[in-house]
């Protein structure tokens, strides 16, 4: 039976993050790496030199594996790129096309892009042309933009402290990976005094020796991964890091009970941003600016480029007649 393989096991990413939060850089890091296994383990024989040799033999085995994956990873990554820059060069698809209709409008259909301009169903179509599609948005559809917009501007109140809260038990703080809970304990509290149970939707923490109600017993707000969450007793503390299923999204609030906070308020940090991948990067900001703009009543991202398309197109083809177009 072959030994397990631990070269890309996730498991303990939640306690080495919480280490490297503390430690703050990738030298201190290793640094309580080593001094366990100086301090705990045979790692370095009897402390002669042979010893410490074989030991720095070990290490190096080990950083020269992960140096092969990530030269692999970096192969593939080029490999990726190759190919998508093939797909765009090939040319345009023949079902890319705005074709003229019978009765002499256009049927823009959704054939050009699922998220660029969706034409008018053709058994509606004679219909839709008796009438011209209005190019002015109407008054009603404008005031709630306005409304929203001017509400957006008036609420001048300062973005949440680490993308948290407090509540009246607890104070806490996000990033998009995981949540974050300190609530004050009484002195002298030990985690043996502790009942404390995380499940992936719930959570409950109480004092073993004390007969009053929970400290805390409420539903999530949303999911969690439950074997990658944990906690701990800092500076007389209960401190959760609780890890969420969904990485690419915000909470509002830990529990459900609790207040909520104004998730458009919410600036997450450069340096968060820039450890994500180059695709999951995108969809985030992507997802940030769309919230943005729901909030002000402006185009989201895909809107805007359905209306990019379309004057594309109008700019291209001045003698067509878009006046019985419906653009949805």
């Amino acid at each position: 039976m072959s030994p397990p393989d631990y070269t890309n096991d996730a498991r303990f990413d939640g306690l080495y993050l919480q280490i490297a939060s503390q430690t703050r850089g990738i030298e201190p890091l290793l640094d309580t790496l080593f001094s366990f296994l100086r301090r705990k383990s045979d790692f370095f024989g009897e402390g002669d030199e042979k010893g410490v040799e074989r030991a720095m033999d070990k290490v190096n085995e080990v950083l020269e594996r992960h140096r092969g994956f990530i030269l692999e990873e970096k192969r593939k990554e080029m490999e990726k790129k190759k190919k998508e820059a093939a797909k765009k060069e090939k040319p345009k698809r023949e079902d890319d096309v705005i074709e003229l209709g019978e009765d002499g409008g256009f049927d823009i259909s959704n054939s050009i892009d699922s998220s660029a301009v969706v034409g008018d169903n053709s058994e509606n179509a004679s219909d839709e042309t008796k009438q011209p599609a209005s190019t002015e948005t109407s008054p009603s559809d404008t005031a709630p933009r306005a409304e929203s917009k001017e509400k957006q501007e008036q609420d001048d109140t300062p973005p949440p402290l680490g993308n948290g809260g407090t509540t009246d038990k607890y104070t806490w703080t996000q990033t998009l990976s995981e949540l974050c809970i300190s609530l004050p304990l009484p002195p002298n509290t030990r985690a043996r005094d502790l009942n404390v149970i995380i499940g992936k939707n719930h959570l409950k923490i109480s004092l073993k020796s004390s007969p009053t109600p929970p400290i805390v017993d409420d539903t999530l707000s949303k999911t969690i991964i439950v074997d990658d969450s944990f906690w701990t007793i800092e500076d007389n503390s209960l401190v959760l890091t609780l890890q969420k299923l969904n990485q690419m999204e915000w909470w509002d609030a830990p529990c459900q009970s609790d207040p909520k906070i104004n998730l458009q308020k919410i600036q997450p940090e450069n340096s968060n941003l820039s450890d994500l991948d180059g695709e999951t990067r995108q969809t985030v900001e992507k997802m940030m600016y769309d919230q943005r703009q729901k909030a002000l009543g402006l185009p989201t991202s895909d809107e805007e480029k359905k209306m990019e398309i379309l004057e594309r197109f109008k700019k291209s083809h001045p003698e067509m007649d878009f006046s019985n177009a419906k653009i949805s």
